[in-house]
């Protein structure tokens, strides 16, 4: 036990420029009380003492402000950054390395049984105020940005942002929506229809253009050939001059 709340305490160390010594860490950290709060609501959780877990794990949300269900499944050295209204419901499964910023939520999207909260790989990064929702995955080594809403699996080493959230980087390359189809966004369907009227103007005036270029070329022709008669007449007249 004691070994896991020093490298609880040297994580929080090597991710956060701001935590100076181990003693400050240990008192002024609420997101590392809340990991060590579950992992005892949680023993007790796996004894089938429920009530005295979730009694626990209400406490420990008064005490820091994190409510973690007892039901959770934590891996090593999560590291909860202020702290402040994360919220991890019963089914929801966290690797190792993770950090979780202020306002977090990994939450369910109803009111069914079974693994409905979502799992967050080794490695993640959840920028602050942003929800997680549903039995979904997210892959490891990947990034949501803050205030983002995440409703389906993210691969690995992806960065998602947006409401509803969209890959915009993966394996280190930026990813271009190229296709509307691919925006999932609320307004997607007007994108879709706007897309498709942009692609039928296009049609007709392309179609216009080239019933229209014939007559262009000879009006071009014609405006050629009367400036350089024009020409030849200045030039007649100069030599009249002479």
């Amino acid at each position: 036990m004691f070994a896991r709340m020093r490298e609880d305490v040297r994580s929080v160390l090597e991710r956060d420029p701001a935590a100076r010594s181990w003693l400050e860490v240990m008192l002024c950290y609420p997101g590392l009380w809340a990991v060590w709060y579950h992992r005892v609501s949680h023993r007790l959780w796996r004894m089938k003492l429920r009530l005295p877990a979730r009694v626990l794990s209400q406490f420990a949300r008064f005490f820091t402000g994190v409510d973690i269900h007892p039901g959770a499944l934590l891996g090593r050295r999560l590291f909860i950054d202020h702290a402040t209204g994360v919220v991890i419901g019963e089914t929801a499964i966290v690797g190792s390395d993770v950090t979780l910023y202020q306002g977090v939520t990994l939450g369910g999207t109803g009111k069914g049984h079974g693994k409905r909260h979502p799992t967050l790989c080794d490695g993640v990064f959840v920028g602050n105020n942003s929800n997680v929702l549903g039995n979904i995955t997210i892959g490891q080594n990947s990034r949501v940005g803050a205030g983002s809403v995440v409703l389906s699996d993210v691969p690995p080493n992806s960065t998602v942002v947006g409401v509803p959230a969209h890959i915009v980087y993966r394996n280190g390359q930026r990813v271009l929506i190229t296709d509307p189809h691919d925006v999932k966004d609320p307004l997607s369907d007007a994108l879709i229809a706007l897309s498709a009227r942009v692609e039928e103007l296009e049609d007709k005036l392309g179609a216009h253009v080239r019933r229209v270029e014939p007559f262009a070329t000879e009006e071009a022709e014609r405006t050629a050939y009367r400036q350089e008669l024009n020409q030849l007449a200045e030039y007649v007249s100069m030599g009249e001059g002479i």
